[in-house]
């Protein structure tokens, strides 16, 4: 995706080659798979965190560039929107005192990032997605000044080959289309990473399937959009059909869609590649010149760039990702499902839970997988999206269960072991599962906020949707950058 692809035209051979290409790769990840020694000596983490940019009456500011020109910081960089930018923290061991360095980092780079924003009259914000966006800032125009997100707009556009529509039944309801995937830009995510061998690959993956819904239902932070309350996080279903390249008739074929769940557990990273490959045609065919198979005749380490590429367009909530670093090759699994926000030290207890908690399930002899249908973990991950914390799971052992009770009795324990595992000091244990079973004992989180303090500024100050909207937003900027959880935030 880094590549100039300013006016670059894809040809029928263009695709056919690629394709081609694609396979070769694949062909070649399998006998890495069975024969090659990835890096597993140190699990590294990565914590990826996409920013909104906002004015001081609460609108986007659409200033990402000048922004990032005045910051010269390689962990920032631009994201689809020109009110969005993007912060890479460095990755890191957890143990020890692993989450204080990433809290130390994070709040330290926002800060000089914050620093720049205010010299463009503009702050940044922590949210799943904007309250104050309108259609009018989702526009074609407002993308970031990057040609390769020119690129994917056409290529999806092109594959949609009508408008996208939009038609999210929440609290309220929201219809509407766009011609382009600027929509696309009002979901602002955090997404984890984390290092693991191909025999681990598996069972972890599996496991952060399994408590996807768990990680919404407590995350939850977008419940807004275009001035609509929608679902707790709207960002889930948005996403979904921002993107969604199938016109009815190929749905009802029962075509994937690019933005998915997925239908199975797993045995191998491979057979998430391999689906890849199989179900979605290629969006960006940009050939790299590696030869795959020579590199490996010549014992060296191929990048597969176009199997990267490719599967960098599938969008999968929880994502394989092959990468080499230092001349060795690694696999991580991407957690994708969770929005920015509230709070730096929010996000890292959400990371937290879902490190300790994935570990856990991952390790046990009796997979959670063996017990909970996909069927069931798709459907508990859409329910934690429209309820957000005042969801209802389906549990092996438990049944039907609220959310809140089955991390506070089950789960919040099992989070507990597997960061014992990765030898996290007890104190940032402590303090960082402490917020989730807090928010799980108030039942707040971010979306409840947001909605609540709506709520209050609509019936007790008289002020209309737009207007409370605003207020709210600019008092949860406020709230944020005192970096105290969001279940302790006043309402009024």
């Amino acid at each position: 995706m880094g590549k100039d692809l300013y006016g670059v035209v894809f040809t029928q051979e263009d695709r056919a080659r690629y394709r081609q290409k694609v396979r070769r790769c694949l062909d070649v990840l399998a006998l890495m798979l069975d024969d090659f020694a990835f890096d597993t000596e140190r699990p590294m983490t990565g914590l990826e965190i996409e920013l909104n940019l906002m004015d001081g009456d609460g609108e986007p500011a659409m200033r990402n560039a000048e922004i990032l020109a005045n910051l010269a910081d390689p962990c920032f960089q631009t994201e689809l929107g020109q009110f969005n930018l993007e912060l890479n923290a460095r990755p890191r061991l957890i143990s020890g005192a692993g989450f204080a360095e990433y809290e130390q980092d994070i709040i330290e780079s926002l800060g000089r990032a914050e620093d720049r924003a205010k010299k463009s009259d503009s702050t940044i914000v922590l949210i799943g997605s904007l309250p104050t966006l309108r259609p009018s800032h989702l526009v074609l125009a407002n993308l970031s000044a990057n040609d390769r997100y020119r690129a994917l707009n056409d290529q999806l556009a092109g594959a949609r080959g009508e408008q996208f529509s939009l038609d999210i039944r929440g609290v309220e309801r929201l219809q509407t289309a766009n011609d382009s995937i600027a929509p696309e830009a009002a979901c602002t995510s955090v997404q984890f990473h984390l290092q693991v061998t191909p025999e681990q690959f598996p069972a972890y993956w599996n496991a952060a399937q399994a408590v996807a819904g768990v990680q919404v239902a407590l995350g939850a932070n977008s419940p807004y959009l275009h001035g609509r309350q929608l679902w707790a996080e709207t960002r889930i279903a948005l996403f979904e059909q921002a993107t969604d390249t199938r016109p009815d008739e190929l749905k009802a074929q029962g075509v994937r869609p690019r933005v998915w769940f997925g239908e199975r557990w797993i045995a191998s990273v491979f057979d998430l590649f391999e689906e890849n490959v199989r179900y979605f045609p290629p969006l960006l065919p940009v050939l790299d010149e590696e030869d795959p198979i020579a590199v490996v005749a010549a014992g060296g380490i191929p990048h597969l760039g176009e199997l990267r590429l490719h599967n960098g367009t599938v969008y999968r909530w929880n994502r394989p990702v092959y990468d080499v670093m230092d001349g060795r090759p690694h696999l991580r699994v991407e957690n994708r499902v969770l929005p920015s926000g509230p709070t730096v030290v929010d996000m890292l207890a959400n990371a937290a839970f879902y490190f300790g908690l994935t570990r856990q399930l991952a390790e046990e002899g009796r997979p959670i997988w063996s017990r909970l249908s996909f069927g069931a973990a798709e459907d508990n991950f859409h329910e934690a999206a429209r309820r957000g914390i005042e969801a209802t799971m389906h549990w092996p052992g438990h049944g039907e269960i609220a959310v809140t009770e089955l991390v506070r009795d089950t789960l919040l324990a099992k989070a507990h072991a597997g960061l014992d595992s990765f030898g996290v000091e007890p104190a940032y244990r402590d303090r960082l599962l402490g917020v989730i079973e807090e928010r799980c004992r108030t039942g707040r989180n971010g979306a409840t906020w947001q909605t609540q303090a709506v709520w209050a500024a609509e019936h007790r100050r008289g002020l209309n949707r737009q207007e409370a909207l605003r207020d709210m937003v600019l008092r949860y900027n406020s709230l944020q950058q005192t970096n105290e959880p969001v279940h302790t935030w006043p309402v009024d």
